[in-house]
């Protein structure tokens, strides 16, 4: 008989704080820009948006969680991680700036922009629900040192790198709590009660922070939150379908998104793989398509994703109740409106060494479950996410300034454009050129030239290398710079002189 106690440990308590903590804080990120820069009506957002969305999160942590037991009770072993999962970061963003922001401008009715949300949300899960059966497939043919070494550029420069700039916006805190972490999860040093390694930096950062503050120093940015609790049950609506003339035009912005997360889907189960845990990547990927459906007909405007990270939960110790956890927290504290309570409570620079070890780990990872001969393919994964991240910064520092990137001429305009074709696309861009690499590496040389063949074709559309600074998709025929072009005919250039390679070597 399997009993919760084969899928629950201490541990699970490490995971629940890291994996809780990092969808709680997307959904109040969700809610303050839509509130505060768009000015959506904050009971539109709070009662209709983000319950919807966060029952994406319920539904996929629930099935997440049943997937570990499963494997747990069919392997007898006892030391299995269920993969986490949660709202879609890059989405978010996405369908803030791209999509909802913009047809709330356009129309002025954000009711209107909900509903264009919540249609573009159930499309990207209909487009998942068909990739989701060649997951398996891409598993076999896909090289372990592309898919780890996509997701690991991801992991050290987006999860691990933004956060440790909020360490050091306030190194007293982020530091003491990094350390803490690192001695608890990296260095076996037990903690005082025997208190779980992530849950003793956030309490150590956390109390630093308030005693500093009750001191007279640096406190909270933003005044607590006062409001009391609301009931908002994510009931499915078909009020999307009143806006389908008005999806069309942004259906090109959102659906590579659905791509990338596919993607990332298999990424992250071969990950799970590597750590010991064997899941089917059709499993993992169908439970994101319906959970993102299901989010979508019920009011959530940003799909859900596998996360990065299981081997660095499984090294805290979480088995399967970290995920049972989150989704009920997320999913029930969202029906509550509860979760603007938590976040503020909580400094950034406390919570986000548990981002920093989840970084590391999965770029370890990385190069330790593939080849030693692969190791420069893992690397060269790193150099498009690279440029997402400068772009990241980039556009909030010119952001700042009171500027657009539109403004920038000569070297810097060149620079700008060059980090935009690089880093849109950049986890097809990063799995492409990875599978290439170690193509050329075993001397499979007809291998490298169909894939910079796919890669020329990809960049004709726009699925990689997107001109455009919303990285939408573009017919070929129809590029909207020259670079295209460029880009497209280099990696044909590319593609023949790998041909000609396979040629020689059949003489």
């Amino acid at each position: 008989m399997l009993t919760p106690a084969r899928w629950i440990r201490s541990g699970d308590l490490n995971g629940f704080l890291g994996l809780a903590l990092d969808n709680t804080t997307n959904l109040v990120i969700l809610a303050s820009l839509l509130i505060g820069v768009f000015h959506f009506p904050s009971d539109l957002v709070l009662y209709r948006m983000v319950p919807g969305t966060a029952l994406g999160v319920l539904l996929g942590d629930l099935a997440y969680t049943w997937f570990a037991v499963r494997l747990t009770q069919r392997s007898g072993r006892d030391d299995v991680t269920a993969m986490p999962f949660g709202i879609d970061t890059p989405t978010l963003f996405a369908m803030v700036f791209g999509v909802l922001g913009p047809v709330k401008l356009a129309t002025g009715d954000p009711h209107l922009a909900w509903k264009v949300g919540m249609g573009i949300t159930i499309a990207i899960g209909a487009a998942k629900t068909a990739l989701a059966f060649a997951g398996d497939w891409t598993r076999r043919i896909v090289p372990r040192a592309a898919l780890l070494g996509s997701i690991a550029g991801v992991a050290v420069l987006l999860i691990a790198f933004l956060p440790a700039l909020k360490i050091f916006r306030d190194p007293l805190v982020g530091l003491v709590a990094l350390v803490v972490l690192l001695l608890a999860l990296l260095g076996g040093v037990r903690m005082p009660l025997g208190m779980p390694g992530a849950l003793a930096a956030v309490l150590a950062g956390t109390g630093i922070f308030w005693l500093r503050a009750a001191l007279g120093g640096p406190g909270p940015e933003h005044a607590l939150p006062t409001a009391g609790l609301r009931l908002a049950m994510p009931w499915p609506t078909l009020a999307w379908l009143d806006a389908l003339p008005q999806m069309l035009p942004y259906l090109s912005i959102a659906l590579p998104f659905a791509l990338v997360t596919v993607i990332g889907g298999i990424d992250n189960t071969e990950s799970a793989g590597a750590a010991g845990d064997e899941y089917r990547a059709r499993d993992i990927l169908l439970t994101e398509a319906l959970a993102t459906i299901a989010a979508g007909v019920c009011g959530g405007v940003i799909q859900n994703t596998p996360y990065i990270g299981h081997p660095a939960y499984k090294a805290m110790g979480a088995r399967g109740g970290y995920t049972l956890a989150t989704g009920l927290v997320i999913g029930v504290g969202a029906a509550l409106g509860a979760l603007g309570f938590i976040v503020p409570l909580l400094p950034e620079a406390a919570v986000a060494p548990i981002l920093i070890f989840i970084g590391l780990e999965i770029t370890a990872q990385a190069f330790l479950a593939s080849p030693d001969r692969h190791g420069a393919a893992v690397a060269l994964t790193f150099l498009p996410v690279a440029a997402a991240v400068v772009l990241i910064q980039s556009a909030s520092l010119i952001g700042a300034l009171g500027r657009t990137p539109a403004d920038l001429s000569g070297e810097a305009g060149a620079t700008w454009q060059a980090l935009l074709v690089l880093g849109n696309g950049f986890i097809l861009t990063a799995l492409l050129w990875g599978w290439a690499l170690v193509s050329i590496l075993d001397r499979r040389y007809a291998m490298a030239a169909l894939l910079f063949a796919a890669a020329s074709l990809a960049t004709l559309c726009g699925a990689i290398h997107s001109p455009l600074p919303s990285g939408a998709v573009f017919w070929p025929w129809a590029p909207p710079a020259p670079v295209t072009g460029q880009v497209a005919g280099a990696y044909g250039v590319a593609a023949a002189i790998s041909w000609l390679a396979a040629a020689r070597q059949r003489q």
